[in-house]
């Protein structure tokens, strides 16, 4: 495979190789491969201090690596805090001028960067921030400033975008409006690499996610083989018949009853079924056959938080991320 590309005819966005960042005695990143397809919604996941910060930070050029290669766009990245035009985004909260209005604020970013001037009122009207255009920023909520961040990072049409956590503060609606202009990005061509503590915004956004541990990569890869990573799942199950189901689940291989004591509430028309996908729907056969209702079946856990959990579970949650913390109060630009 050469550099830009993966051997099957589409553009490699980033590629690292053996990435160390360490900040004194704090190991931030050790040996981390990372893959990330133009077109395509990469996610970052791993609890607090395992690495995240760092690795966007390199990808925005705020930090350089102490080992390893990494390419950004095809090209390599060295011990500058340089990296291609084309990239661009933020880590923790977007850097903003709270003097000055959402409209003067990616005004000034704009002429910042140099080049031709790029369309401010579309950018505001694609986040949803048009009706407050004219207001300070001081005045504006965290999720506001973050769709603003996006918009900024939205100026050049990036062919790279970084985000951390760019649906933190928002409202279902934000988040949905946010979420829709990452996947249509996406769509157009743009790669993103976006870190999130969201199981549901990362199942409905990313193709493929990497899940760091301790500034360790413990799984790289498609999100439905990360779901799948958990094995046995507990689901709330809830019947027209509690007494008559939980003799089914008995008497299904494969599956098992949670007992009440083992729960984290208590309910007694809901009962806690524990086993593989497959004697689940063994089981709604049975329900259905013995003529139950079927009420509700679905996971305790989402299976992707799930799996986050166990993969997760010897991890601490001291601050690896160091003095990579720094670096946070940032937006990056295409150069």
């Amino acid at each position: 495979m050469t550099a830009g590309g993966t051997g099957t005819g589409r553009t490699t966005a980033v590629r690292a190789r053996g990435v160390a960042k360490t900040f004194g005695d704090v190991v931030a990143l050790d040996h981390v491969d990372l893959d990330v397809e133009a077109g395509q919604v990469h996610g970052l996941i791993g609890p607090n201090g395992a690495g995240k910060s760092t690795l966007l930070g390199l990808l925005l050029g705020l930090a350089v690596a102490d080992a390893g290669r990494l390419e950004i766009l095809g090209t390599p990245v060295g011990r500058s805090l340089v990296v291609p035009a084309g990239v661009a985004g933020f880590v923790d909260e977007p850097g903003l001028y709270p003097s000055l209005t959402a409209r003067q604020n990616l005004t000034a970013f704009s002429l910042l960067r140099g080049g031709p001037v790029p369309d401010v009122e579309e950018a505001l009207d694609q986040v949803g921030l048009r009706d407050v255009a004219d207001d300070r920023v001081r005045g504006f909520s965290l999720g506001m400033r973050q769709r603003l961040g996006l918009a900024s990072a939205m100026l050049d049409r990036p062919r790279l975008l970084v985000l951390d956590e760019p649906a933190n503060g928002l409202d279902p609606a934000g988040r949905r409006h946010v979420n829709t202009v990452i996947a249509r990005l996406a769509e157009a061509g743009t790669a993103v690499v976006l870190s999130s503590h969201r199981m549901d915004d990362l199942a409905e956004l990313c193709s493929e996610v990497t899940l760091l541990s301790t500034g360790r990569v413990v799984f790289s890869g498609p999100v439905e083989k990360l779901a799948a990573e958990t094995g046995d799942l507990d689901h709330r199950l809830r019947t027209t018949d509690v007494t008559a189901a939980a003799g089914l689940v008995a008497a299904t291989p494969g599956l098992r009853l949670v007992p009440a004591e083992d729960r984290t509430w208590t309910d007694p028309e809901v009962l806690v079924v524990r086993g593989p996908a497959a004697a689940l729907d063994a089981l709604v056969a049975r329900l259905v056959g013995a003529g139950i209702g079927l009420r509700e079946l679905g996971p305790v856990v989402p299976p992707l938080e799930a799996a986050f959990l166990a993969l997760t579970a010897d991890d601490d949650d001291d601050d690896r991320d160091g003095d990579g913390d720094h670096h946070h109060d940032a937006v990056r630009g295409a150069a």
